[in-house]
């Protein structure tokens, strides 16, 4: 039970926010799973359900007041495929309100309390298409997420004298109901798979529980000594 009394908030709670909710139940955490469809989450046992739109400041302070939580774990977040040629500046726009802003956000509305209490881990789900590799069609995501692992870095070094702990996850290609729905809307469903496990040296993908084991680690006091890193979860992509 390496989670037991700890109070753990999950954003998007479906898909990796989903496992990563299940797998902080299973370790004895209260968890509050929130996303901004409960209708995802209605099979989700041993958490409390709470609507949120991480775009949204004012519905964050207040789940935030709920929660109080010890571990914050970020798991909001959009894809845009194409090439930079390819996306507009409103798409630009929206995907960094989601994908970073979300993170400013909920950090922002989070650390008064854990400062308060003098200890917190913030875990951010980044990804490896981010500033460790480029990924074809990821141009507006590779984007966000880079500046998701910069935040990471900058909280870990401003709070690390005062209990803070702020680290990312970076996974290769998870498994998930969003992953079927891209490959789905390519229109040609059996190539698109194909194409996104030839970059997968272990010719799989990972399972959204795969991502939660290390996400669990980095939200328990056994990575006490580990703060401002970026994991790296993807099967060998970039090894």
């Amino acid at each position: 039970m390496r989670l037991k009394g700890k109070r753990v908030l999950v954003t998007a709670a479906a898909g990796i926010g989903r496992a990563c909710a299940e797998a902080a139940v299973a370790e004895g955490a209260e968890v509050f799973a929130t996303d901004i469809d409960l209708g995802t989450l209605s099979t989700l046992g041993g958490a409390e359900l709470m609507t949120l739109d991480a775009r949204d400041p004012v519905a964050i302070a207040d789940v935030m007041a709920r929660a109080e939580p010890d571990v914050l774990v970020n798991c909001a977040g959009v894809v845009h495929h194409g090439t930079i040629l390819d996306a507009t500046e409103e798409q630009w726009d929206a995907a960094f309100n989601l994908n970073v802003k979300s993170v400013f956000r909920t950090i922002r509305a989070a650390l008064p309390g854990m400062l308060d209490r003098g200890a917190g881990s913030i875990v951010n789900i980044a990804s490896v298409v981010s500033s460790i590799t480029g990924a074809p069609n990821r141009a507006v995501y590779g984007a966000t997420k880079g500046a998701v692992i910069g935040l990471t870095k900058q909280v870990a070094r401003d709070f690390v004298t005062r209990g803070i702990r702020c680290n990312a996850v970076c996974p290769g290609t998870v498994d998930t109901p969003s992953l079927s729905e891209r490959m789905r809307a390519q229109g040609d469903y059996e190539s698109a798979r194909a194409a996104f496990l030839a970059r997968q040296p272990m010719a799989r993908f990972a399972s959204a529980a795969e991502v939660a084991h290390l996400v669990v680690y980095l939200a328990s006091d056994e990575s006490a000594f580990v703060t401002g890193q970026t994991h790296v979860i993807d099967g060998g992509w970039t090894g």
